[in-house]
């Protein structure tokens, strides 16, 4: 049976933008864990499921609950793969944004400050839990916002990812046990902020 595009899948791994034994108070055990386990496992799981769904395709008995089960699966499979790459894409950064990124941040939210407080204290809320903190171009309303995420599954409409924080324990566990508030503060001293600049311009091009 020939796979159609929307069907076909890769389970490698897309290899780490930055060298994970230079990051600042990030360990490279807990990095190459998050990267190779959690990650991969994404990867390979959602592999497996477009896999299935191939030959679900051909199984004309198969009843409609049990093909969205599948579905449901490809929905969290693909926002953890996506997800997880842009979180490691935004990166091995010094964490120092430049002017064009502060200005652009400030214009949306007063002041580069209080968008990061309010970043900032979105990851705090998720702490102990799960999720995800996103700072997206939203298209319909042309706006620079923050979300809250609770899983991978979940995101806000027409909204380009533009600097985005793994909030589930897997990112900070092995290094800070349940001190989410020192992973948060590790996390914004490794941004890289050309990504960041890099994917606000697409955005706005679109």
């Amino acid at each position: 049976m020939t796979t159609s595009p929307a069907f076909q899948s890769q389970d490698a791994l897309k290899p780490l933008p930055f060298d994970p034994s230079k990051l600042t108070g990030l360990s490279e055990r807990m990095i190459r864990s998050h990267w190779e386990n959690n990650y991969g496992g994404s990867v390979k799981a959602l592999a497996a499921v477009k896999a299935r769904l191939v030959q679900a395709a051909g199984d004309k008995d198969l009843p409609p609950y049990i093909y969205n089960d599948l579905k449901r699966e490809h929905l969290i499979r693909t926002g953890s793969v996506v997800l997880h790459e842009l979180y490691f894409e935004n990166l091995g950064g010094s964490g120092e944004a430049a002017a064009t990124e502060r200005e652009a941040i400030a214009q949306a939210f007063g002041s580069f400050e209080d968008w990061e407080r309010e970043f900032r204290r979105i990851g705090a809320g998720l702490g102990g839990g799960s999720g995800w903190v996103v700072l997206g171009f939203n298209l319909h309303t042309r706006q620079l916002e923050n979300y809250w995420m609770a899983d991978h599954a979940h995101g806000p409409a027409a909204t380009v990812p533009i600097l985005v924080m793994d909030m589930y324990e897997h990112s900070y566990q092995m290094d800070y046990g349940a001190a989410a508030a020192k992973y948060i503060d590790a996390f914004f001293q490794n941004i890289q902020w050309e990504s960041v600049s890099a994917r606000l311009a697409g955005a706005r091009a679109i």
